[in-house]
């Protein structure tokens, strides 16, 4: 049995093209990560390629099947949950579309397990534009949403809408996983702001974002609105809501 301090969360729907790859990409690292997959009920049969894969690596891989797409947010609210109750220390949150490259794993995990950091961000803007196959548009629209949202937030964090993180397990303990109200991508946004707001140490990693080549994208413009309009209803709650802090 291999053991792990660490456990990566993989939300899935329709991934059948690549769950396989990823998964076997990260247990192909030196380091030794455990991966929780959550699919919602995806009808491609992704989640029938995770339950066969789960006779080879009976216990590292682990799937919560839910029913139906239920938003990312909830998705990761149930596997933090998840992991906090099976004693993991280091919980990382990863796409399955290998947009986020497995090798940059081991980079999110030194940083919090040797750097001090509470949370570790994979950054596509804190050293310059490092994002490669997006449409000049789209790169545009997320760059200039992620300053919009650091502005309004007061985040010290230049990519405040990444998907690529490493929470030390302190972090989701003193959070209000129950208060976190988006569903979205502007899930990612507020967890970090609520981090922030606890008196938790966020450091950002560069990491170069590779846009998907297998599957379709999940992101749409009704998606990425609720990021930037919600930011202001997030800041405005900000100022009467009494945080818990940092231990």
């Amino acid at each position: 049995m291999q053991t792990s301090d660490s456990i990566v969360i993989i939300p899935t729907y329709n991934e059948r093209e690549n769950i396989e790859n990823i998964i076997r990409a990260i247990f192909g690292l030196e380091k030794v990560f455990h991966i929780l997959i959550i699919d919602d009920g995806s009808p491609d049969g992704t989640a029938a390629i995770v339950k066969s894969l789960q006779t080879e690596f009976p216990d590292q891989l682990f799937i919560l099947e839910r029913k139906g797409k239920l938003g990312l947010g909830t998705a990761y609210i149930a596997g933090f949950n998840w992991a906090l109750q099976h004693q993991y220390d280091f919980i990382f949150e990863m796409d399955a579309d290998f947009s986020h490259n497995p090798n940059d794993l081991p980079r999110l995990y030194k940083a919090c397990h040797e750097g001090g950091a509470d949370v570790a961000i994979g950054s596509r803007y804190v050293s310059g534009v490092n994002v490669v196959n997006w449409p000049m548009g789209r790169v545009l629209m997320s760059y200039f949403a992620s300053k919009y949202v650091r502005i309004i937030t007061g985040m010290p964090v230049h990519d405040t809408t990444a998907g690529f993180k490493c929470y030390r397990k302190e972090v989701l303990d003193t959070i209000r996983l129950d208060k976190i109200r988006f569903k979205g991508y502007a899930f990612q946004i507020e967890m970090k702001f609520t981090a922030y707001k606890c008196g938790f140490n966020i450091t950002e990693v560069p990491v170069i974002f590779i846009n998907r080549e297998l599957g379709s994208s999940k992101m749409n413009s009704s998606i990425f609105g609720e990021a930037v309009f919600g930011v202001i209803k997030l800041k405005i709650n900000s100022w009467f809501y009494k945080y818990p802090q940092k231990k």
